[in-house]
């Protein structure tokens, strides 16, 4: 049914081969993944391009959580994430731009669609680095007579990398990279067991990684052709893709658990 629907859907497209004139990614021609390829149709990866429908959806339920925290008031033992709905947002977009980027790349194979897929996989992480920077920050500086909420420099920050990781995604590792931004976010809730101020359900970051080491598992398991067939609807990067945006959502949910049990008090 899947497959029907799928294939009914990129039809109209097959005759035109609607990715013709775009640069190609090697994994076109060399797949690093199992799934088949459907070369001229629109989704030439199928189980692939659909499940990056989960990144959208953490992303959504990101975006709902800002719009409810902006519309109720904080309370002082309220923690960082709550008393800065931007914060959630920015999360929550970054997510829905994971998943169209990395959806873009595996409906299409091309070059340009690899380097958006890349550079937006960082950006989840890039907010939740600038997330745990902000609980670590006074609510807002002093610029002169006018006071500016430290969010704003976060943000400029989060955006700034993002670009300069797109256009210079060729020239670095991206396994560094992501492996940067991770341990840099594992570093903050190491620091966050020595806080005595906040506390924070630890039992998230557990979650996290449990649902991290099964994504990386599921993913070399496909790249060596042994998690299924090249046609099942079960394929071991869109676990990938499922299980990574699960264990995003996990680390958003630890730090939404934070609660400030001293005088310390953000606001947005």
């Amino acid at each position: 049914m899947f497959t029907a629907l799928t294939a009914s859907i990129t039809q109209p497209a097959s005759a035109r081969d609607f990715w013709n004139g775009w640069r190609e990614s090697h994994g076109l021609r060399n797949p690093s993944y199992t799934e088949q390829i459907y070369t001229s149709e629109i989704i030439r990866t199928r189980a692939n391009t659909w499940s990056n429908l989960s990144y959208i959806l953490v992303g959504l339920y990101a975006i709902a959580l800002s719009r409810y925290d902006r519309r109720q008031p904080a309370t002082a033992a309220s923690g960082y994430l709550i008393q800065t709905p931007v914060m959630s947002l920015t999360f929550g977009v970054a997510c829905c731009i994971l998943g169209l980027g990395s959806g873009l790349f595996h409906a299409s194979l091309t070059r340009i669609g690899q380097q958006i897929d890349v550079a937006a996989m960082y950006m989840p992480l890039l907010t939740l680095c600038a997330v745990n920077l902000g609980r670590w920050m006074p609510a807002s500086f002093n610029m002169g007579q006018r006071s500016f909420p430290c969010w704003i420099p976060l943000l400029i920050l989060v955006a700034v990398c993002s670009v300069l990781l797109f256009v210079f995604k060729w020239s670095m590792s991206s396994v560094v990279v992501l492996s940067s931004l991770i341990a840099m976010v594992g570093t903050s809730i190491v620091a966050d067991q020595f806080r005595t101020s906040r506390q924070l359900n630890i039992r998230w970051v557990l979650v996290s990684f449990a649902l991290l080491i099964a994504a990386v598992a599921c993913r070399e398991l496909d790249i060596a052709g042994r998690f299924s067939s090249p046609q099942s609807l079960l394929q071991g990067h869109a676990f990938w893709h499922i299980l990574t945006s699960l264990s995003l959502a996990s680390i958003y949910v630890y730090c939404r658990s934070e609660t400030i049990t001293s005088d310390t008090f953000h606001s947005d």
